[in-house]
């Protein structure tokens, strides 16, 4: 079942706002009115169209720009750096449609007899790939504005009707679609330790930190009782503490503001998890650290 609507508006570290509306980890909207920078695991193909500012997209082999009015498809399981900019006094404003694996089986299931016919077509091979402003999926995205835009919430079947009409929309532009989109080998794993290690501190969930490594949640738990003695949550809860620590020996920030880098959205909470762990609180800790 596609999971309720998520709508958040938070403030950054230089107080800027951002908007976040997030279905089910299915469609994705935001709005970024500052240059944005992270490293982004791609779990499920995913189609972006950026309705203003530009997006830049790091893989392994190469840079691309796209810019507002344009489409990009992203191949799933790869790793990439991406950056929102924003241009002409526009934020970046962006809207990211996934296509879920089951979703696509489902979708295999009724055309198998014509995939086979294509055995012989090569999938696409590039990470990123920038799509024609075809009028399939001008007319797609133009259906989620309604939604995107206001408090309203799309239904489940809604959205899984949208999945298909973005497979067809793929099908139609290039036949290359079919070997990618139906390619259900399996998922990659990546170094789970290495990857915690580059990302604890950021606003994942144990669901997330899964599938961004190529795996299920439960595959993951036990992956992760492998490396470590430490159950997730506690290990990154132990890892963002530690941090906090030498930030704050290091008088970096605000106690507060180290809370947020380290990836604590509420400062009652780090707080008390500090205190808990190293016995003072981090205010305290902070004036112990200047004065010595």
């Amino acid at each position: 079942m596609i999971q309720k609507r998520k709508s958040t508006t938070f403030a950054n570290m230089n107080g800027q706002i951002e908007n976040l509306v997030n279905y089910g980890d299915i469609l994705l909207s935001c709005c970024i009115p500052h240059d944005m920078h992270w490293e982004h695991r791609m779990p499920a193909h995913s189609i972006i169209f950026v309705r203003s500012g530009k997006l830049v997209i790091e893989s392994r082999d190469r840079t691309d720009e796209i810019t507002a009015g344009n489409y990009v498809f992203v191949r799933r399981d790869c790793s990439i750096n991406v950056t929102k900019v924003p241009l002409d006094g526009e934020p970046y404003r962006g809207i990211n449609f996934s296509l879920p694996r089951h979703e696509l089986k489902e979708y295999y299931n009724r055309i198998a007899a014509t995939c086979k016919k294509l055995h012989h077509v090569s999938p696409i091979a590039q990470t990123v790939n920038i799509l024609p402003r075809a009028t399939a999926l001008k007319s797609l995205f133009d259906s989620f504005l309604s939604y995107t835009d206001s408090t309203e919430t799309p239904s489940d079947e809604w959205l899984r009707l949208k999945v298909q009409e973005a497979v067809m929309s793929l099908l139609a532009m290039d036949t290359r679609f079919y070997p990618t989109l139906f390619d259900f080998s399996e998922a990659w794993k990546i170094d789970l330790m290495d990857f915690m290690e580059q990302n604890y501190m950021e606003d994942l969930t144990l669901e997330e930190f899964a599938s961004y490594t190529g795996r299920s949640l439960a595959t993951f738990k036990r992956d992760f009782a492998k490396v470590s003695p430490l159950p997730p949550q506690r290990w990154i809860m132990e890892h963002r503490l530690e941090k906090a620590k030498k930030l704050l020996l290091e008088n970096i920030s605000t106690a507060q503001d180290v809370g947020y880098m380290v990836g604590f959205k509420n400062r009652s909470h780090f707080s008390q998890a500090f205190k808990k762990r190293f016995g003072y609180a981090p205010s305290n800790y902070l004036k112990l650290s200047v004065g010595s």
